[in-house]
């Protein structure tokens, strides 16, 4: 690519500016790039001559041409070239070319100059409208100026060519002609197409200046060589024609007569305009570059354009053009032709856009009082300029005279003005509007805090166009550039300045982000509510509250803020991107500044009852109840309130409270409900073992455990229903666990007697610290539904067979065998039968009954017994030990005083 070439340059164009890889345009012999200013970043278009273009053609003539003859050829052409821009780099005026970096030779032979940015030359413009034009119109083919943009994809380059354009054109065209004529003394004589260039302002620019030199006529001294007609005017096919003088444009002067003069100049700025309305857009001479063809066009008056052939062209030219100016541009006499400046002073420029523009060039140069009326009038013709013209010509022109303070408003206006009528007024805004109020409104450190009217009016047209601004400018753009600016209009001292500083505010919510809101703009405007003592400035912060708590100013908030008497038309409520502050700000830091106010003005108080209505909506209920609701009932108790705007606080605080007694009564609820779970939860774990009894499988792992590292062996034992882990319940069949229970006065087995041994300091323990409740148990329904009990015989030494119910087999209790029955006492007081003591057996059931005490019967007493007294406290001892709970005995008591037969003896255990 050409960029990695231009890298190889020792040159100062290429070290210091980076250059387009792709040429934007190709004028004449020139390819066009676009470069900036590794610096300062500044634009700048580079011209660029390629040598290989010269020896391209000339390869065709091979040993027709010396290379002596060649390379003198080639020699005068570079001259012609370094010409061109040593030219420019003198001549310095508005309609020339601007140079912004001399000619440079290259390694490879070529050349390169930087100018000013230009889009395209005007034969490339024409070229492109002929295309345009065949393929029916703008979207027929795609455009040759097509840029990139810096964070954009492509987009054509906006280049039109319509009436006030080309009228804007030709007068700038003129009047660099008139500076070349008369304050240069030169005559470009090469005026065509390509050597007109439009630059990114739109305006028109002289360049093309290889064939330029002194009249003939001039008396004034001239260090460039005057122009040799008899070289200039013989075409050299060796070279490309771009380099040599076009005929199609040449006057009639150099060909026929000679003679080089400013007249014709004039002339080809007639051919100029005819292509301008031509189609194709053309000069009506075709000469292919012959003198001989030349002269023979104006041998005769049909091939050489004039009125009565309407000057050749294909297509009817305006009026003014036909009448007034091309019979005195397009004519064989030089004498008969105008100058310059009296071409600019022709009927085809007298018009309100025309006279405008010129007037808008030399705006610097005008009085104050010139420049205030032009600019207040400006805004009723700005509707007639094409977009093009506003966008590239009057917008800049506008923006230059934001310098001057006295006028900087009506400049404002009219530059807002025309973002809102552009189609592409927001890429117009951030590259021409916005680095202008950045310029002018941007405060310094150190800058003394004068108070500036003149520049205050200036801020108060952008606060009034803010939201074409919001619309315009990117967020970050906007929080660059544009919010310093309201912050400093939150921060004057003028208080109608800071009255639309606020009401700016839905606008910033709607482009700003959260953070910046919160971060800067919020404490901005909370600062400007508790200094200021205006109360039209307290209402608007109050509205601004609202806003930055979510709300939107609806109904009689958006028309004013009720002390000024002015009624403004409600605005539409823009779209919010939801960037409210968040609870803990407004809990704390807006209510406590509420809280605060002094006032009890009514425009104050509803103001402020219009953010408690966000607040309710954002604050918890108990904030509510304890914060808000006493602020409100104070406000609405002051003297000045009307009835109605009571009401309307009493609307609130009774919404408030309804709002926190539902949530109070759906929280007490809450809670109400897990705990009256909980303790149905409780209850219902009662009956379970584990839940009565704090036994788990814990405790028993715990236990086993111990047991083992204590050397005692591992338990096999179970939880039973009391909750006893020494008792081993080992797997049994149903036949086996129906056994015959075995009560004190009966006949014990071997088996029986044996178990009574082993657990019999159990048993004592077990009797001492557990006691049991059927009824607490959930076991009273199952006492209850006993089946009637029956008296069997006295058992035998076997174990006879017994009926179940839900407990085990139930049996009245049988008088024990004397020589069974010998008690004795060991030594820690517990009473022990070696032999045939109480048995628990494994077959028996937890817990048994005893049968009613029968008088006729007494018990036996055998030798070995002990005393009867003691006998029986021993017996019923026992007795009460083995059931486990002092109720039972007292049951046991009342059995044996009671004497009843039948079935009336078991009436205790219904």
């Amino acid at each position: 690519m050409f960029t990695s070439a231009l890298k190889s340059f020792s040159s100062n164009i290429s070290a210091n500016y980076t250059i387009s890889s792709t040429p934007t345009s190709i004028c004449g012999a020139w390819k066009v790039y676009d470069g900036k200013k590794k610096s300062t970043g500044r634009a700048v278009s580079i011209f660029v001559f390629e040598r290989k273009s010269l020896e391209a053609q000339a390869g065709g003539f091979g040993a027709r041409s010396s290379s002596s003859s060649m390379r003198k050829v080639h020699e005068e052409v570079i001259a012609r070239v370094k010409k061109e821009s040593n030219l420019l780099a003198r001549l310095r005026h508005p309609s020339i070319l601007e140079l912004a970096e001399p000619i440079e030779d290259t390694r490879s032979g070529g050349l390169m100059f930087a100018t000013e940015p230009v889009t395209a030359s005007l034969a490339g413009l024409l070229l492109e409208k002929d295309d345009q034009e065949k393929a029916g119109g703008v979207a027929g083919r795609p455009s040759r100026f097509v840029v990139t943009d810096d964070h954009g994809p492509l987009r054509r380059r906006e280049l039109e060519i319509d009436e006030l354009e080309i009228q804007k054109g030709l007068l700038q065209v003129a009047q660099g002609l008139e500076f070349l004529h008369d304050s240069a003394c030169l005559v470009h004589g090469n005026l065509t197409p390509d050597a007109i260039y439009i630059n990114a302002k739109s305006d028109w620019k002289i360049a093309g200046l290889a064939f330029a030199g002194p009249p003939d006529t001039s008396d004034t001294p001239s260090n460039i060589p005057p122009i040799s007609l008899s070289e200039v005017l013989y075409h050299d096919p060796r070279l490309p024609r771009a380099l040599q003088l076009d005929m199609d444009y040449t006057s009639p002067d150099f060909v026929m007569d000679s003679n080089v003069s400013s007249a014709a100049d004039m002339f080809s700025l007639g051919l100029v305009m005819l292509a301008l309305y031509n189609s194709p857009h053309t000069s009506p001479l075709k000469t292919n570059s012959n003198v001989s063809t030349y002269k023979k066009l104006f041998a005769s008056s049909s091939s050489a354009p004039s009125a009565t052939n309407n000057y050749l062209s294909s297509r009817p030219l305006p009026k003014d053009l036909l009448n007034g100016v091309l019979p005195r541009l397009i004519t064989r006499r030089p004498g008969q032709r105008i100058n310059a400046r009296e071409f600019q002073q022709s009927q085809f420029f007298d018009n309100i856009l025309v006279s405008s523009i010129r007037f808008l060039d030399s705006l610097p140069a005008k009085t104050p009082n010139e420049k205030s009326q032009f600019m207040k009038g400006l805004p009723k013709i700005l509707d007639q300029f094409p977009r093009a013209v506003l966008e590239k010509k009057v917008l800049p022109a506008l923006l230059e005279e934001t310098k001057d303070r006295d006028i900087l408003f009506l400049v404002l206006q009219n530059a807002f003005m025309i973002v809102k009528s552009l189609p592409s007024g927001r890429r117009a805004f951030a590259e021409k509007v916005i680095p202008k109020l950045r310029e002018t409104f941007t405060v310094s450190k150190g800058t003394s805090s004068e108070r500036d009217s003149a520049k205050e009016a200036g801020l108060v047209v952008v606060l009034e166009n803010i939201e074409l601004i919001g619309d315009s400018c990117s967020g970050k753009e906007f929080k660059d550039d544009i919010l310093p600016i309201l912050q400093l209009g939150l921060e004057s001292h003028t208080h109608s300045i800071v009255d639309k500083s606020l009401s700016c505010l839905p606008t910033i919510m709607a482009v700003l982000d959260f953070s910046t809101i919160k971060h800067e703009v919020f404490p901005t405007v909370a600062a400007v509510f508790s200094k200021t003592s205006s109360l039209g400035i307290k209402i608007r912060g109050l509205q601004a509250f609202v806003v930055l708590c979510g709300g939107s100013l609806g109904g009689n908030e958006a028309l004013g803020d009720g002390l000024d008497g002015a009624v403004q038309p409600p605005k539409s409520a823009k779209a919010s991107n939801n960037a409210v502050l968040d609870k803990y700000t407004v809990q704390e830091k807006i209510v406590p500044l509420l809280k605060a106010m002094k006032t009890k003005e009514p425009a104050v108080m509803m103001a402020a009852l219009a953010v408690f209505k966000q607040v309710g909506k954002l604050a918890d209920t108990e904030f509510l109840a304890t914060e808000c609701l006493p602020i409100l009932w104070g406000f609405s108790l002051g003297p000045l309130l009307e009835l109605q705007q009571f009401q309307e606080y009493m609307a609130l605080i009774k919404s408030l409270s309804s709002r926190i007694e539902n949530e109070q009564v759906r929280k007490l609820r809450e809670l109400s409900s897990s705990s009256t779970a909980a303790r149905s939860n409780d209850l219902m774990n009662v009956g379970s073992t584990d839940a009565f009894f704090g036994s788990n499988g814990k405790d028993v792992e715990e236990n086993d455990f111990e047991r083992l590292v204590m050397g005692q062996g591992a338990s096999n034992s179970t939880t039973d229903m009391f909750g006893d882990g020494h008792r081993p319940q080992p797997q049994q069949s149903r036949a086996s666990r129906a056994a015959t229970p075995v009560f004190a006065w009966s006949t014990p087995t071997a088996t029986s007697a044996q178990h009574s041994a082993n657990s019999g300091s159990s048993m004592d323990s077990w009797g001492q610290s557990h006691s049991f409740n059927p009824q607490a148990a959930g076991l009273g329904s199952s006492l209850s539904n006993f089946t009637a009990l029956k008296p069997t015989p006295p058992l035998s030494a076997g174990v006879g067979n017994s009926s179940t119910n839900g407990f085990g087999a139930m049996a009245p209790m049988q008088p024990m065998n004397k020589q069974s029955s010998t008690w004795s006492m060991n030594p820690s007081g517990s009473m022990t039968q070696p032999t045939s003591a109480i048995s628990y057996s494994q077959n028996q059931p937890n817990f048994f009954v005893p049968p009613p005490p029968n008088p006729s019967s007494p018990v036996p007493q055998s030798s070995n017994a002990a005393p009867s007294g003691q006998k029986q406290s021993t017996i019923q001892n026992q007795y009460t030990k083995g059931l486990g709970g002092s109720r039972l005995q007292e049951n046991g008591a009342k059995q044996a005083v009671q004497k009843k037969t039948g079935l009336d003896a078991y009436e205790s255990l219904l």
